[in-house]
Protein backbone atom coordinates (compact mmCIF):
# COMPACT_ATOMS: atom_id res chain seq x y z
CA UNK A 1 0.00 0.00 0.00
CA UNK A 2 1.41 3.52 -0.64
CA UNK A 3 1.44 6.02 1.47
CA UNK A 4 1.39 10.01 0.30
CA UNK A 5 3.56 12.07 2.61
CA UNK A 6 3.06 15.88 3.18
CA UNK A 7 5.53 17.98 0.18
CA UNK A 8 8.57 19.45 2.14
CA UNK A 9 7.70 23.44 2.17
CA UNK A 10 10.39 24.79 -0.16
CA UNK A 11 11.30 28.88 0.21
CA UNK A 12 10.81 30.45 -3.01
CA UNK A 13 13.37 33.36 -3.53
CA UNK A 14 11.87 36.39 -5.62
CA UNK A 15 14.24 37.88 -8.33
CA UNK A 16 14.20 40.82 -6.04
CA UNK A 17 15.18 38.17 -3.25
CA UNK A 18 17.88 37.13 -4.63
CA UNK A 19 19.31 40.38 -5.66
CA UNK A 20 18.89 41.61 -1.83
CA UNK A 21 20.63 38.33 -0.65
CA UNK A 22 23.39 38.66 -2.70
CA UNK A 23 23.82 42.43 -2.02
CA UNK A 24 24.22 41.64 1.45
CA UNK A 25 26.87 39.14 1.31
CA UNK A 26 28.69 41.16 -0.55
CA UNK A 27 28.76 43.70 2.03
CA UNK A 28 29.42 41.35 4.75
CA UNK A 29 32.63 40.04 2.74
CA UNK A 30 33.74 42.62 1.81
CA UNK A 31 33.36 44.40 5.87
CA UNK A 32 35.42 41.25 6.59
CA UNK A 33 38.00 42.18 3.88
CA UNK A 34 38.49 46.17 4.98
CA UNK A 35 38.78 45.78 8.46
CA UNK A 36 41.50 44.12 8.62
CA UNK A 37 42.94 45.89 6.09
CA UNK A 38 42.73 49.44 7.78
CA UNK A 39 44.12 47.73 10.75
CA UNK A 40 46.71 47.18 9.32
CA UNK A 41 47.66 50.25 7.62
CA UNK A 42 47.25 51.63 11.57
CA UNK A 43 49.61 49.64 13.10
CA UNK A 44 51.66 50.47 10.17
CA UNK A 45 51.51 53.91 10.33
CA UNK A 46 52.11 53.58 13.84
CA UNK A 47 55.34 51.52 14.31
CA UNK A 48 56.72 52.69 11.05
CA UNK A 49 56.32 56.47 10.62
CA UNK A 50 58.15 58.65 8.24
CA UNK A 51 61.78 59.62 8.39
CA UNK A 52 63.42 62.08 7.25
CA UNK A 53 67.49 62.11 6.79
CA UNK A 54 69.98 64.40 7.17
CA UNK A 55 73.70 63.44 5.61
CA UNK A 56 77.03 63.78 7.15
CA UNK A 57 78.50 67.14 5.85
CA UNK A 58 75.04 68.96 4.75
CA UNK A 59 74.99 72.70 5.33
CA UNK A 60 72.28 74.39 6.65
CA UNK A 61 70.30 75.37 3.80
CA UNK A 62 69.89 71.87 2.27
CA UNK A 63 68.07 71.30 6.13
CA UNK A 64 65.97 73.68 5.37
CA UNK A 65 64.84 72.36 2.13
CA UNK A 66 65.01 68.77 3.31
CA UNK A 67 62.43 69.64 6.33
CA UNK A 68 59.89 71.82 4.08
CA UNK A 69 59.75 68.77 1.28
CA UNK A 70 59.14 66.50 4.69
CA UNK A 71 56.55 68.51 5.93
CA UNK A 72 54.84 68.99 2.55
CA UNK A 73 55.56 73.11 3.17
CA UNK A 74 56.41 76.04 0.81
CA UNK A 75 60.04 76.55 0.04
CA UNK A 76 61.45 78.96 3.20
CA UNK A 77 59.07 77.75 5.40
CA UNK A 78 61.56 76.36 7.44
CA UNK A 79 63.83 79.26 7.01
CA UNK A 80 61.51 81.64 8.53
CA UNK A 81 60.32 79.82 11.56
CA UNK A 82 63.32 79.71 13.16
CA UNK A 83 63.10 82.63 14.87
CA UNK A 84 60.52 80.86 16.92
CA UNK A 85 62.10 77.81 17.26
CA UNK A 86 64.00 79.04 20.52
CA UNK A 87 67.41 77.03 19.67
CA UNK A 88 70.15 76.11 22.68
CA UNK A 89 72.99 77.33 20.94
CA UNK A 90 76.36 78.54 21.91
CA UNK A 91 77.21 82.13 22.62
CA UNK A 92 79.62 81.68 19.24
CA UNK A 93 77.29 80.83 16.75
CA UNK A 94 75.22 83.67 17.16
CA UNK A 95 71.61 81.96 16.73
CA UNK A 96 73.07 80.56 13.64
CA UNK A 97 72.04 76.66 14.13
CA UNK A 98 75.18 76.20 11.18
CA UNK A 99 77.29 72.61 12.53
CA UNK A 100 74.33 71.73 14.92
CA UNK A 101 71.90 70.22 12.92
CA UNK A 102 73.44 66.58 13.78
CA UNK A 103 73.40 64.46 10.84
CA UNK A 104 71.34 60.95 11.87
CA UNK A 105 67.34 59.80 10.78
CA UNK A 106 64.81 61.60 12.57
CA UNK A 107 61.32 59.99 12.69
CA UNK A 108 58.54 62.58 11.25
CA UNK A 109 55.49 62.38 13.47
CA UNK A 110 51.99 63.65 13.36
CA UNK A 111 51.85 66.83 14.39
CA UNK A 112 55.73 67.43 13.66
CA UNK A 113 56.84 71.21 12.50
CA UNK A 114 59.92 72.55 11.26
CA UNK A 115 60.66 74.55 14.65
CA UNK A 116 59.92 70.70 16.94
CA UNK A 117 62.71 69.32 13.79
CA UNK A 118 65.21 71.70 14.29
CA UNK A 119 64.82 71.38 17.46
CA UNK A 120 65.43 68.10 17.64
CA UNK A 121 69.07 68.05 15.62
CA UNK A 122 70.30 70.93 17.95
CA UNK A 123 69.24 68.94 20.61
CA UNK A 124 71.04 65.88 19.17
CA UNK A 125 74.43 67.99 18.60
CA UNK A 126 73.60 68.91 22.18
CA UNK A 127 74.11 65.68 23.87
CA UNK A 128 77.23 64.43 21.30
CA UNK A 129 79.41 67.74 21.83
CA UNK A 130 78.09 68.28 25.40
CA UNK A 131 79.52 64.90 26.60
CA UNK A 132 82.72 63.89 27.76
CA UNK A 133 84.41 62.61 25.07
CA UNK A 134 84.09 66.06 22.98
CA UNK A 135 84.13 68.36 25.53
CA UNK A 136 87.22 67.31 27.41
CA UNK A 137 88.50 66.38 23.79
CA UNK A 138 87.98 69.74 22.99
CA UNK A 139 89.48 71.32 26.53
CA UNK A 140 92.38 69.48 25.95
CA UNK A 141 93.42 70.64 22.32
CA UNK A 142 93.02 74.64 23.94
CA UNK A 143 90.42 74.90 21.84
CA UNK A 144 86.24 75.53 22.61
CA UNK A 145 83.76 72.93 20.99
CA UNK A 146 81.89 75.55 18.44
CA UNK A 147 85.57 75.63 17.49
CA UNK A 148 86.21 71.92 17.08
CA UNK A 149 82.80 71.62 15.39
CA UNK A 150 83.92 74.36 13.06
CA UNK A 151 87.35 72.88 12.12
CA UNK A 152 85.18 69.40 11.83
CA UNK A 153 83.15 70.70 9.07
CA UNK A 154 85.89 71.69 7.06
CA UNK A 155 87.52 68.25 7.64
CA UNK A 156 84.00 66.81 6.60
CA UNK A 157 83.98 68.77 3.40
CA UNK A 158 87.74 68.38 2.24
CA UNK A 159 88.27 64.78 3.37
CA UNK A 160 88.01 62.42 0.42
CA UNK A 161 87.89 59.12 2.54
CA UNK A 162 87.04 58.40 6.23
CA UNK A 163 90.65 57.31 6.64
CA UNK A 164 91.77 60.85 5.04
CA UNK A 165 89.91 63.09 7.89
CA UNK A 166 92.68 62.52 10.70
CA UNK A 167 95.22 63.92 8.12
CA UNK A 168 92.83 66.68 7.17
CA UNK A 169 92.08 68.04 10.67
CA UNK A 170 96.12 68.07 10.78
CA UNK A 171 97.25 70.36 8.13
CA UNK A 172 94.42 72.41 9.66
CA UNK A 173 95.94 72.31 13.41
CA UNK A 174 98.98 72.53 12.21
CA UNK A 175 98.13 75.47 9.72
CA UNK A 176 96.57 77.43 12.72
CA UNK A 177 99.85 76.46 15.28
CA UNK A 178 101.94 78.35 12.57
CA UNK A 179 99.83 81.33 11.86
CA UNK A 180 99.22 80.55 7.90
CA UNK A 181 96.10 81.42 6.81
CA UNK A 182 94.10 77.83 6.23
CA UNK A 183 93.36 78.70 2.50
CA UNK A 184 90.32 75.91 1.84
CA UNK A 185 88.14 75.84 -1.11
CA UNK A 186 85.10 74.69 1.08
CA UNK A 187 85.23 77.88 2.84
CA UNK A 188 85.19 79.64 -0.53
CA UNK A 189 82.62 77.44 -1.85
CA UNK A 190 80.34 77.62 1.81
CA UNK A 191 80.85 81.66 0.61
CA UNK A 192 79.45 81.23 -2.83
CA UNK A 193 77.04 78.72 -1.99
CA UNK A 194 78.31 76.09 -4.42
CA UNK A 195 80.62 72.67 -4.53
CA UNK A 196 83.24 72.81 -6.88
CA UNK A 197 86.67 71.08 -6.91
CA UNK A 198 88.22 74.44 -8.82
CA UNK A 199 88.63 77.36 -7.23
CA UNK A 200 89.58 80.54 -10.02
CA UNK A 201 92.26 83.35 -8.63
CA UNK A 202 88.90 85.40 -8.63
CA UNK A 203 87.29 83.12 -6.15
CA UNK A 204 90.01 83.72 -3.72
CA UNK A 205 89.62 87.62 -3.65
CA UNK A 206 85.87 87.70 -2.32
CA UNK A 207 85.55 89.60 0.06
CA UNK A 208 83.95 87.51 2.52
CA UNK A 209 84.72 86.39 6.36
CA UNK A 210 84.95 82.69 4.86
CA UNK A 211 87.10 83.62 2.44
CA UNK A 212 90.39 81.63 4.02
CA UNK A 213 92.18 82.44 1.59
CA UNK A 214 92.56 86.17 2.59
CA UNK A 215 91.86 85.87 6.60
CA UNK A 216 93.39 84.54 8.92
CA UNK A 217 92.03 81.82 11.73
CA UNK A 218 88.59 79.78 11.36
CA UNK A 219 85.86 80.93 9.59
CA UNK A 220 82.98 82.28 11.83
CA UNK A 221 80.59 79.45 11.94
CA UNK A 222 80.79 75.84 10.48
CA UNK A 223 80.49 75.18 6.99
CA UNK A 224 78.24 72.32 7.14
CA UNK A 225 77.25 70.13 9.66
CA UNK A 226 80.11 67.43 10.77
CA UNK A 227 79.28 63.89 11.81
CA UNK A 228 81.12 61.95 14.37
CA UNK A 229 84.14 60.75 12.28
CA UNK A 230 85.10 63.92 11.19
CA UNK A 231 84.52 65.34 14.98
CA UNK A 232 86.54 62.33 16.17
CA UNK A 233 89.30 63.02 13.97
CA UNK A 234 89.99 66.75 15.21
CA UNK A 235 90.42 65.56 19.18
CA UNK A 236 92.80 62.90 17.90
CA UNK A 237 94.18 63.60 14.30
CA UNK A 238 96.82 62.00 12.70
CA UNK A 239 100.12 62.77 14.36
CA UNK A 240 102.47 64.86 11.34
CA UNK A 241 103.97 67.84 10.29
CA UNK A 242 101.80 68.12 6.74
CA UNK A 243 100.71 71.34 6.05
CA UNK A 244 99.93 70.95 2.42
CA UNK A 245 97.33 67.84 0.40
CA UNK A 246 96.09 67.09 -2.73
CA UNK A 247 94.02 64.13 -3.72
CA UNK A 248 95.45 63.45 -7.62
CA UNK A 249 92.88 60.87 -8.29
CA UNK A 250 90.19 58.90 -6.50
CA UNK A 251 91.77 57.17 -3.45
CA UNK A 252 95.03 58.83 -4.11
CA UNK A 253 95.64 61.79 -1.67
CA UNK A 254 99.08 62.65 -1.10
CA UNK A 255 100.03 64.82 2.28
CA UNK A 256 103.39 66.95 2.60
CA UNK A 257 105.15 69.51 4.55
CA UNK A 258 107.28 70.48 1.23
CA UNK A 259 105.79 72.77 -0.39
CA UNK A 260 107.97 71.46 -4.16
CA UNK A 261 106.31 68.09 -3.22
CA UNK A 262 102.92 69.85 -3.25
CA UNK A 263 103.23 71.83 -6.20
CA UNK A 264 104.69 68.23 -7.89
CA UNK A 265 101.60 66.56 -7.01
CA UNK A 266 99.39 69.29 -7.67
CA UNK A 267 100.97 69.66 -11.62
CA UNK A 268 100.27 65.63 -12.08
CA UNK A 269 96.77 66.22 -11.23
CA UNK A 270 96.21 68.89 -13.45
CA UNK A 271 97.62 66.71 -16.02
CA UNK A 272 95.15 63.97 -14.92
CA UNK A 273 92.37 66.32 -15.35
CA UNK A 274 92.88 68.77 -17.88
CA UNK A 275 90.40 69.28 -20.51
CA UNK A 276 91.01 68.36 -23.74
CA UNK A 277 92.22 70.90 -25.93
CA UNK A 278 93.89 72.69 -23.01
CA UNK A 279 97.25 74.00 -23.43
CA UNK A 280 97.14 75.49 -19.37
CA UNK A 281 94.59 74.64 -17.02
CA UNK A 282 92.49 76.89 -15.67
CA UNK A 283 94.22 79.66 -12.92
CA UNK A 284 92.94 78.45 -9.19
CA UNK A 285 94.75 77.26 -6.18
CA UNK A 286 93.94 74.10 -4.07
CA UNK A 287 93.01 74.45 -0.03
CA UNK A 288 96.17 73.28 0.65
CA UNK A 289 98.33 75.76 -0.53
CA UNK A 290 99.66 79.04 -0.03
CA UNK A 291 97.56 81.64 -1.30
CA UNK A 292 100.54 83.53 -2.76
CA UNK A 293 101.78 81.07 -5.43
CA UNK A 294 98.49 80.13 -7.04
CA UNK A 295 99.07 76.63 -8.33
CA UNK A 296 96.22 75.32 -10.35
CA UNK A 297 93.19 73.54 -8.58
CA UNK A 298 93.18 69.62 -7.51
Amino acid sequence: MQTKTPPRSRIRLTRRGRLALVVAGAVVAGTAVAVPLLTLVDFHEETKPAALVIPEGWRAGQVYDAVDKALELPPGSTRKSLGKAALKLPGEAEGNPEGYLFPATYPIRKGATPESLVQLMVDTANRKYDGAPVAAGAQHTAMSVYQAVTIASIVQAEAATKEDMGKVARVVLNRLERGMPLQMDSTLNYALNRSTLRTSQDDTRIESPYNSYQRMGLPPTPIGNPGDDAMRAVLNPTPGDWLYFVTVKPGDTRFTADYAAHLSNVAEFNALHRPAGTARPPSGSPAQSPASAQPPVR
